[in-house]
């Protein structure tokens, strides 16, 4: 999911539990990284973090009603079991958000 948008950021982990990227926009005052989303996996769950949906909150407005209720907060899917067709929105939805991220510069183009 995110994999497939590595090459326009910056992998800042890469784990077997968790893999994160960030994005090319650093503050200059204290070096801050600014995320674009990532996948931790723990013992009952996998929360998927999406940044872009955050910034753009109109990207929400066109999920489906079952992807919004696995919402944890602003920006955080939740999963405990694995549904595709869930799966697959959220996939379109990460590169919805990786082609707003790089309109923004904060992703570089493919």
């Amino acid at each position: 999911m995110f994999a497939a948008h590595a090459a326009s950021g910056v992998v800042v982990e890469d784990r077997a539990e968790r893999y994160y990227l960030g994005t090319h926009e650093v503050r200059a005052k204290d070096g801050y990284r600014t995320g674009f989303g990532g996948v931790d996996i723990g013992k009952g769950y996998v929360a998927v973090h999406l940044i872009p949906v955050y910034v753009h909150p109109d990207m929400l407005e066109a999920i489906s009603p079952a992807l919004r209720r696995r919402m944890q907060g602003k920006s955080c899917f939740n999963f405990r079991t694995e549904d595709d067709a869930l799966l697959a929105e959220l996939n379109s939805l990460i590169d919805a958000g990786a082609e707003r991220f790089r309109g923004d510069g904060r992703l570089a183009p493919r």
